[in-house]
């Protein structure tokens, strides 16, 4: 095991040594997979591994535009279309300063086993830009996406590589995409989701990342006959994952007593809910303002400027029974998760992608809590834009409780097969099942027997 381990490593330090987020996500999978390599030598043979790792397509072009001002100005853009084998590739725009290669490798290598676990046909891509649409008018972000889309619309398409939104990247911004691909293709196709509901969007997107990771949480609950009603539950960000995170966990009868964004962080006791619930909406999706604000209308929570949610938590010593990291990767070191589990967590279902380093990973791991990894907890949007893309080929909407309805039943198709996988590969503990290595297991098999199945290409 440990010979096959090194062997893997050394190759991705090798090839890569400049991109470290791409390496811990590649090494947090194949570390899982080792038992299952061992049982079956075929896949060794065939090296679906080092196939794998290495993208099937990766592009890097420029984005020029011009400001208001009539000055121009000139972005980088990637995308990278990792695997096929199980459908087009699928997978999220991130429009953000800090998107780089590295970022958008580790996104598109999880989306690969995040599609395949949800059952649904569709391989795994990301891209992006390092534009960063704050503070730009509604003008400018539409020159920059027609831009963008001058170059992508050559390489996408309904059933080659189908984009959707991530962070930075909203209904505004496929809007203004999705007309570009329209005029320059001449053609009206489903080749974008998170569309809007008058052309092609379907209901739930918006909320579906956030309503899977509660429902992934939920389902690890059941396992132990528990619910999510009076847990004190911690959220990180204030985007989309987070605010629909808080209502579908207010829904279940916990109590959500957390916000934050990279001004600071909000803590209120008594659960954000009802009237503070819909301030939060109208805040982030109207007014576009900064948490600071909440503070300011409402009397009953703390503001803690300059502090993530994790920080806050570990400084204040604050009670907590769920954790629902949803704002980006690497937002939990080791010390944030020593304090947690101090504190009380038993439960934590990741929204945002690779949100724990290695360091609290092990922790959780050892601690033996209900972890729900991201590539698991938080398929709940890609599962959705596999929805829309269905909807799109049928010509069809769907009501808003058919939508609901497939998206708990994937997410607990996705709970089922993450402990089938840990229980038939892992060591049995008694009461403990490790979703994070059964997650990557059950994904990696499917797009593994695929692979094989279509041979060496």
């Amino acid at each position: 095991m440990a010979k096959l381990l090194k062997k893997y490593m050394d190759l991705l330090n090798s090839k890569d040594p400049n991109q470290p987020e791409f390496i811990q996500a590649a090494a947090e999978v194949i570390e899982s997979i080792i038992p299952v390599l061992e049982k079956h030598p075929e896949y060794v043979d065939a090296k679906i591994v080092e196939r794998m790792i290495e993208p099937e397509r990766a592009f890097q072009f420029r984005v020029p535009w011009m400001d208001d001002n009539g000055k121009v100005q000139v972005n980088r853009a990637f995308r990278v279309e990792y695997n096929s084998a199980i459908g087009p590739y699928k997978g999220g725009l991130r429009f953000h300063p800090s998107v780089n290669l590295s970022i958008l490798k580790f996104l598109g290598f999880e989306q690969v086993f995040k599609n395949s676990l949800t059952t649904l046909p569709m391989g795994g891509g990301k891209g992006g830009c390092d534009f960063d649409p704050k503070g730009k008018s509604d003008n400018e972000v539409m020159h920059f996406c027609q831009s963008f889309m001058s170059e992508l619309f050559r390489h996408i398409g309904p059933n080659t590589d189908v984009p959707a939104g991530d962070i930075g990247v909203g209904g505004r911004e496929i809007g203004y995409m999705f007309g570009q691909y329209k005029k320059l293709r001449n053609e009206f196709t489903g080749v974008l989701t998170g569309k809007g509901r008058n052309w092609g969007g379907s209901l739930i997107r918006p909320e579906a990342t956030g309503y899977g990771e509660v429902y992934f949480a939920q389902n690890m609950l059941a396992e132990k006959k528990d619910s999510l009603k009076g847990k004190i539950c911690v959220v990180s960000g204030s985007g989309n994952v987070s605010q629909y995170c808080i209502e579908k966990a207010n829904d279940f009868g916990a109590i959500c007593i957390s916000v934050s964004d990279s001004s600071g962080t909000i803590i209120d006791m008594s659960g954000i809910k009802g009237k503070k619930w819909d301030f939060l909406m109208e805040l982030k999706n109207v007014k576009r303002g900064r948490v600071s604000e909440f503070a300011k209308k409402f009397k009953t929570c703390t503001y803690y400027p300059g502090k993530s949610v994790w920080d806050v938590v570990r400084d204040e010593k604050i009670k907590l029974d769920v954790a629902f990291p949803s704002a980006t990767q690497n937002e939990i070191d080791e010390s944030h998760a020593k304090a947690m589990l101090k504190q009380g967590l038993t439960v934590l279902s990741e929204g945002a992608n690779m949100p724990s380093l290695p360091g609290a990973q092990e922790l959780y791991i050892k601690a033996e809590i209900m972890y729900g990894p991201a590539k698991a907890a938080n398929a709940g949007g890609v599962a959705v834009s596999g929805l829309e893309m269905s909807q799109n080929s049928l010509r069809m909407n769907w009501t808003r409780e058919e939508v609901d309805g497939h998206l708990q039943r994937i997410m607990k198709d996705i709970h089922d097969n993450s402990k089938e996988a840990a229980l038939k590969y892992l060591p049995k503990k008694e009461g403990f099942i490790n979703y994070m290595a059964g997650s990557n297991i059950a994904g990696f098999i499917k797009v593994a027997d695929s692979m094989m199945d279509q041979g060496c290409v």
